[in-house]
């Protein structure tokens, strides 16, 4: 089973950018579905994005949309979350996810999560 440990979140205004990358340990990198979830202050864990194991398919929530982008590399066993035109509603900590399953939505898919790493963005 791997471990995941996230990095490069921080403090960052409105319309800037940010890339959150999880790193992930053991040689079984691409047996797993990957993805991100991130939790505001007061609700509840909600899906950002997911790539495959493959990488050929990813999937975002309608709020992020056009603004993040996920990606794999596999030398590095890394998914990384570019995040773009951040907004303060993006405002969370945001986790990384691995599931042995196909690319889903649903949090209760993953059974492998890292310890999160907090995005505030700034008006």
């Amino acid at each position: 089973q791997v471990q995941l440990v996230e990095s490069g979140g921080g403090l960052v205004q409105a319309g800037g950018s940010l890339r959150l990358s999880c790193a992930a340990s053991g040689r079984t990198f691409s047996s797993y579905a990957m993805a991100w979830f991130r939790q505001a202050p007061g609700k509840e864990r909600e899906f950002v994005a997911v790539i495959s194991r493959s990488g050929g398919v990813t999937y975002y929530a309608d709020s992020v949309k056009g603004r993040f982008t996920i990606s794999r590399e596999y030398a590095k066993s890394t998914v990384f979350l570019q995040m773009n035109r951040l907004n303060p509603e993006d405002t969370a900590v945001y986790y990384c996810a691995a599931g042995r399953g196909i690319a889903t939505t649903r949090a209760s898919d993953y059974d492998v999560w890292g310890q999160g790493t907090q995005v505030t963005v700034s008006t």
